[in-house]
């Protein structure tokens, strides 16, 4: 039972950490996009594309057999987060 437990959280490990890489990765071109939409004088947020976005995720939940409300949540934190960013490129854009 240990080996099998232990095998278990090896794998969990290795997902935690794809997963780390992959948010590093999605967030290094939201910076981008978040600077290019304050250079173009464009606002943070698209609210019609999270929302488009936010959809999209659930359907992908449903076929992953994953809950779609933990994905919208999932989704909405990383959503604010990259407002957060976008506000502040837009800051240091206008100062």
């Amino acid at each position: 039972m240990d080996d099998e437990l232990s095998r278990y959280r090896q794998s969990i490990d290795n997902i935690d950490a794809a997963l780390v890489y992959m948010l590093a990765e999605r967030f290094k071109v939201t910076k981008a996009v978040g600077e290019l939409k304050a250079r173009g004088g464009l606002p943070p947020a698209d609210p019609g594309r999270e929302e488009r976005q936010i959809e999209r995720l659930r359907k992908l939940s449903r076929d992953a057999d994953l809950d779609p409300e933990f994905s919208e949540k999932f989704l909405r934190f990383i959503i604010d987060e990259v407002i957060r960013h976008h506000e502040q490129a837009k800051r240091e854009q206008n100062a």
